[in-house]
């Protein structure tokens, strides 16, 4: 699934009214169970791996734990990275964790479109490690702060969105073995935001 920012992946603990759910969406379009294999934050856009055989599930699930899975993000983020590539292995809640960034276009603003390669899944990872970069994501109202996401959003006419996506997974089929790539069209409001690049 391209899952859009502002989907909750499955049932939330407390659901809200207009809650909408990719989860229960597939569901409904395919007519068929459907088994989520991991996770996107809610404001988080892109690719979303769901199984619908409970076997195939559980290897799925197996190879994402054991980080087999080759995950690639991009960010729109605040500022102009000094480094066009740099690795983060800042500790997340005392556990190890590592990120590779690589600047794909510096933007007006001053903004850049960043990638993203974590080669951990801690929580918030990207978001956190951008953070300590110094380059928070356009729109991440936790880490950023509100008064600047909402500078951000006010001029970029993104309102309360946060610019980051899922772009491609690549892994083994836990069946067939073969090398799957999945990607995502460029999220069409990142697009937007990316269409007036800066001369390096």
């Amino acid at each position: 699934m391209d899952k859009p920012a502002g989907q909750l992946v499955h049932p939330s603990d407390t659901p809200a009214e207009g809650d909408l759910v990719t989860m229960k969406l597939l569901r409904d379009q395919i007519d068929r169970r459907v088994y989520p294999i991991h996770r996107l934050d809610r404001p988080t856009s892109g690719v979303l791996v769901f199984a619908i055989d409970r076997e195939v599930a559980a290897s799925l699930h197996a190879v994402f734990e054991r980080n087999e899975v080759e995950k690639v993000y991009w960010a729109v983020v605040d500022g102009h990275p000094m480094a066009e590539d740099w690795v983060c292995h800042d500790p997340i809640e005392d556990r190890s964790a590592e990120t590779a960034f690589r600047v794909l276009e510096f933007l007006v603003g001053p903004l850049s479109l960043v990638e993203a390669r974590p080669k951990t899944g801690r929580f918030h990872q990207i978001r956190r490690h951008l953070l300590a970069a110094g380059h928070p994501i356009v729109g991440d109202y936790r880490y950023a702060g509100i008064e600047r996401s909402d500078e951000w959003g006010a001029k970029l006419g993104t309102g309360t969105r946060m610019l980051l996506q899922a772009k491609s997974l690549r892994f083994r089929h836990p069946i067939t073995g073969a090398d799957l790539l999945i990607e995502a069209p460029l999220d069409p409001v990142m697009a937007r935001v990316c269409d007036t690049p800066v001369n390096r």
